[in-house]
């Protein structure tokens, strides 16, 4: 059956393509950015922005799929639209709607919040119906998760102020690298390493950070340890280029993204259970990627 026959959403092919696995990464962005941005971490704040990027994320994962339906068609005929699990028109109603209601719920929390908001949508946007056209789609994807700390901050009335920029500002280079990588996934190759320099500005930051930190500064370097072993690993198996090294490795520098984010948290000065939260969140989005691809 093809993608132009199916007329619903089947239960698996709405986890997979809303990319599922990967939601721990949303929890530790929200903890990050607020975290950064200096605010108090009350469980109202942060659910509301868990809860707002949640559907940011899977709504365009969902839009994702219905842009590159003909493409995958050709490329990609197990995804859920190609194969048949999955009506476009009405991946494209749930990812619409998904992302209208993230910029509601963002708008909900004030002027900052909804101003953060629309602008991650517009990202999203892009990022969906150009990233098969540009070469400049990793620094599209990296400014939407740039956005999410943004997001999660002015949800709670905070501006972006230079802690969060600059802690945005490396996960902006982690996702470009990460993506880059991630382009050529389907092809089980990489063709072009230059790009994964990147991945080095979160690692040197992050290690700045950790050192010059007060109580969090234990706790920030060993995190930056696993970063660094994490980053490491997915390197090697880039470099190595055996079958299935490339998505192996994409998806362990997606789930690094919340040991960055852990990181930030506990040099931050982030309570215990928020700097404990967010370091689960890596082991948990390898694990469910066992369940659900990440990519």
């Amino acid at each position: 059956m093809g993608f132009a026959t199916a007329v619903l959403i089947r239960p698996r092919a709405a986890l997979v393509l809303g990319r599922v696995s990967n939601l721990p990464t949303v929890v530790s962005n929200a903890l990050a950015g607020l975290a950064l941005a200096g605010t108090t971490l009350a469980p109202a704040p942060l659910l509301d922005a868990i809860l707002a990027l949640t559907l940011f994320y899977v709504g365009g994962m969902y839009l994702n799929d219905a842009f590159d339906a003909a493409v995958d068609a050709r490329g990609r005929p197990g995804r859920p639209i190609p194969r048949g699990d999955a009506a476009r028109g009405a991946v494209f109603v749930a990812g619409f709607a998904l992302v209208a209601l993230g910029v509601a719920l963002a708008a909900h929390s004030g002027p900052v919040g909804a101003a953060s908001g629309t602008a991650l949508a517009v990202a999203i946007l892009l990022y969906d119906v150009l990233h098969k056209k540009t070469a400049l789609a990793p620094v599209i994807m990296g400014v939407c998760r740039f956005l999410a700390y943004a997001m999660a901050a002015g949800m709670a009335g905070a501006p972006p102020g230079t802690a969060l920029l600059l802690g945005a500002a490396g996960l902006f280079c982690h996702v470009v690298g990460l993506t880059c990588a991630a382009r050529q996934e389907a092809y089980d190759r990489l063709e072009r390493a230059w790009p994964l320099a990147m991945l080095a500005v979160p690692l040197l930051g992050t290690l700045a950070a950790s050192l010059q930190a007060g109580g969090g500064t234990v706790a920030g370097l060993a995190l930056w340890i696993v970063l660094l072993a994490a980053t490491a690993v997915a390197l090697f198996r880039l470099f190595r280029r055996a079958p299935g090294d490339v998505p192996r490795a994409v998806a362990l520098l997606i789930a690094a993204i919340a040991l960055y984010d852990a990181i930030l948290v506990a040099v931050g000065g982030g309570p215990g259970w928020a700097v404990a939260l967010a370091t689960l969140c890596f082991p948990a989005t390898l694990a469910l990627q066992r369940l659900v691809p990440g990519t």
